[in-house]
């Protein structure tokens, strides 16, 4: 009894008052999801990311945020003579690249400004991006929008790219996926195909994460 009584204090254990059956708690059920989230995802965007490349015949990358920005944990190549390499473990720009620019969108201000300040400052930005507030603009459009496209002033010469967010069940972003190509080797306009897919593949690994707040 004094077990289920601290059970019960911390969360893990709650007691049904009509029936006196004891269930899991909102902190366990809490702690299964955050579990969920942090043990499955890479797994399931990792699968993303090689359907994606077997749709497209493009380079795909899958990134995630750490104490040091976004980061690129896995990238599949495809079937082409020319194709661009994207190093494991690179830490990308937040404004002149694809996936930071996720990030940057949907992350709170209070997690990208410093770095955002600090990029503008040394100039890193992209041009046109001379003040916070001018990366505010770009920032808005890509949450309006619900993609990130870079065809010019790519932090890579001669690249570009472009990246979708993914959610996870609290309907935060968790991880960005990017397509990346030669620069004028990929139809990057609003509707092409390339970006269909890219979008849908974020929506269906944000689904399979437990998000219920989808970009259109």
């Amino acid at each position: 009894h004094r077990y289920l009584v601290s059970l019960i204090r911390t969360g893990l254990v709650e007691q049904d008052r009509l029936t006196s059956h004891y269930h899991l708690g909102p902190f366990a059920l809490n702690l299964g999801l955050v579990a969920l989230d942090r043990v499955d995802r890479i797994r399931l965007g990792l699968a993303a990311i090689s359907d994606l490349r077997d749709v497209t015949n493009e380079t795909i990358a899958l990134a995630v945020w750490n104490d040091h920005g976004p980061v690129v944990v896995r990238w599949e190549r495809p079937r082409k003579p020319i194709t661009v390499n994207v190093l494991t473990g690179t830490t990308l720009d937040l404004l002149s690249s694809a996936s930071g620019r996720v990030f940057s969108a949907w992350l709170p201000e209070e997690q990208t400004e410093a770095r955002i300040r600090r990029e503008i400052e040394s100039g890193k930005a992209p041009t046109g991006i001379l003040t916070l507030d001018d990366a505010r603009h770009l920032l808005a459009d890509v949450r309006k929008q619900g993609i990130s496209v870079i065809s010019q002033h790519y932090f890579a010469h001669n690249v570009e790219a472009a990246a979708v967010p993914v959610f996870n069940f609290k309907n935060e972003v968790s991880m960005a996926i990017a397509i990346v190509g030669v620069e004028g080797t990929m139809n990057l306009e609003a509707e092409s195909p390339t970006l269909a897919a890219l979008r849908q593949a974020g929506r269906d690994l944000s689904v399979r994460l437990g998000a219920t707040m989808l970009t259109e």
